[in-house]
């Protein structure tokens, strides 16, 4: 198991690691990839948010998520997804 090790760095230079990626098993229903995704998609962005300093819920809302996700480079996300961070981030507590 690969540990990843993030290194104190200014938000503007945040960026994904590069890990192997490992193709998702095949024959599942669309939705499922679709709910596969969102879910990781959320973690990046709860991850990213908790290196930055957000560590409630309240204190994330969408604009402040999707702002995150341009600078990572990832695509705006969802209001689903927003909702989804926030509940990673409030698991987490």
């Amino acid at each position: 198991m690969a540990a990843a090790v993030l290194t104190s760095r200014a938000p503007q230079q945040l960026s994904l690691l590069t890990l192997r990626k490992v193709p998702l098993p095949a024959g599942r229903p669309r939705v499922w990839y679709e709910t596969h995704n969102r879910r990781l998609k959320a973690m990046r962005l709860a991850i990213a948010l908790l290196d930055t300093g957000v560590y409630q819920p309240e204190h994330a809302p969408d604009r402040k998520i999707r702002s995150t996700a341009e600078l990572i480079g990832i695509h705006p996300p969802s209001d689903t997804t927003c909702r989804m961070v926030r509940a990673l981030i409030r698991s987490g507590r």
